[in-house]
This record gives C-alpha cells, structure tokens and sequence, in this order.
C-alpha cells in the first residue's frame, strides 16, 4: 500500500475526533477547519466537501484494518489462532481509532450514491474474511455469519466503556474477548440441544 499524505492523515483524524464528539449533522465545515487547523482552501483541496470528509475517514479506515487483519492472520499457524489474531489486531487497532470506531458505527447512513456503495464493499469484504475464518474453525459450532456480526457487535461497543490508558491494555481486553467468544462460539452447537430439553420440560 502506497504511504498516505500525513496533512490529510491529520485532517482525517480530527474530523473524526470532531464527528464523534458533534455528530456530523451538527459539525459544519468551519468546525472542521478550527478543530484541525486547516484553512477552508486547505481542506478543500483534498475534499470537495463533508460528505467526502466522511467518506475519506470511513473508506481509509476499512483500507488499514483489512490490510492489517490479513498480515495478522497470515502468520497465525491453525485456524483458532488466526481468528484469534484477527480479534486482536480488531482490537487493537480501534483502540487507538476510538473516534473513528464510532464514526463507522453510527455514520455510515450519512453516506449516499457511489461513496456509500464503495464503503459497504469493504465492509463486505472485512465480514467475509471474519466469517472465512470462522467457517475454518474446527467443531461443530453456530452459524458463522450469525457469529461474525455476534462478535462485531462484541468488539465494536467498546468506544463507549473502554479507555485504552485504563488498567487492561488492549492486547489484553482482546484475548480476553477472544476467550468469551470462542468459548461460547465452540460450545454452541451442543449447548442448544440442552437448552431446549430443559425448556421443554
């Protein structure tokens, strides 16, 4: 991948930082400009507007995550390692990517037409690889599209209780997220029978 200009990896970052805390409906271009030390001009020479802003931070985003999930699991040597590898660098990364981690969650409908399109193909394409490496675990366990959005839904809630400087650094809330859901992912398929003879009296 080609290095990115670091004016525009700023500008990025504080348009996150300011749309997580604003919102984008609430943020105008202005806002942006004071928040990230740009001039007006100097933001529009590398958007023609805030929905491309937000586009840029979505699309660039997915771009480093998905690269960086499948060097993460590449060297992973079987496939319980590989996803727990891909829960890591998750995690991991969007510690440090707090703003933009709620920027993905609740601005994504902001986006319209070709930009909107574009970001759901890399979306696609980040589900699917959780979902491949799901599919490759060993056992009889649940739905792996079910549990790829379970284990989303999981590690993406964490920009609102977690703080990265706390007492658990990343590295560690990931395993330990890793063991939660792989315990239950594994154990699914036979609890449920169970589960139902209970219920069923």
């Amino acid at each position: 991948m080609q290095p990115f200009d670091k004016r525009l990896d700023s500008l990025l970052a504080a348009a996150a930082k300011t749309f997580a805390e604003r919102g984008y409906h609430a943020t105008s271009m202005r806002d942006l400009a004071r928040a990230s030390g740009f001039s007006l001009a100097g933001m529009y020479h590398y958007v023609e507007s805030k929905q491309e802003l937000l586009f840029q931070i979505q699309d660039r985003c997915f771009v480093l995550v998905l690269e960086g999930a499948r060097a993460a699991v590449a060297t992973a040597p079987d496939p319980e390692s590989r996803l727990r590898a891909f829960i890591r660098h998750h995690v991991t990364f969007f510690a440090s990517h707090m703003a933009e981690m709620k920027v993905l969650a609740h601005e994504e409908d902001e986006l319209t037409g070709t930009m909107r399109a574009h970001v759901r193909r890399r979306k696609k394409e980040y589900v699917g690889l959780l979902t491949e490496l799901l599919t490759d675990v060993p056992g009889e366990h649940a739905d792996p599209h079910i549990a790829a959005y379970a284990l989303f839904g999981m590690m993406n809630w964490i920009y609102t209780w977690y703080h990265p400087a706390g007492p658990t650094p990343p590295a560690a809330l990931a395993d330990e997220l890793a063991s939660l859901f792989l315990d239950g992912y594994i154990a699914a398929h036979h609890a449920t029978p169970r589960l139902v003879a209970t219920l069923g009296g």
